[in-house]
């Protein structure tokens, strides 16, 4: 599995809205109870090929601000440098996977 957590807006920007192919960013926080409990999900989807990246809500405020993350946790679907789905909180995996198909 690649590196997971992306905190800086410029590697954000390459991994996430540069790439060709969807992507799921969950923004987090270690605190959050919901959020490690969508943890393991978020890791088996991406053990499964998908790309899959967290940013920490805490230490990239800037990045949550910017996509509007107001309660985590809060996944994102990413395609060619947009927004293409969004949903918050807890979630079955299966719900996920719709996002990146």
């Amino acid at each position: 599995m690649s590196k997971l957590i992306l905190n800086d807006e410029n590697e954000f920007n390459e991994k996430v809205l540069n790439s060709g192919d969807t992507v799921l960013v969950d923004f987090f926080a270690y605190w959050c109870g919901p959020c490690q409990m969508l943890a393991p999900l978020m890791e088996e989807i991406a053990e499964e090929g998908h790309k899959v990246y967290k940013v920490n809500v805490d230490e990239a405020s800037a990045l949550a601000e910017k996509y509007g993350i107001v309660s985590i946790p809060c996944v994102i679907a990413f395609e060619g440098g947009k927004e293409k789905d969004r949903i918050v909180g807890v979630c079955e995996k299966e719900e996920l996977i719709g996002m990146v198909s």
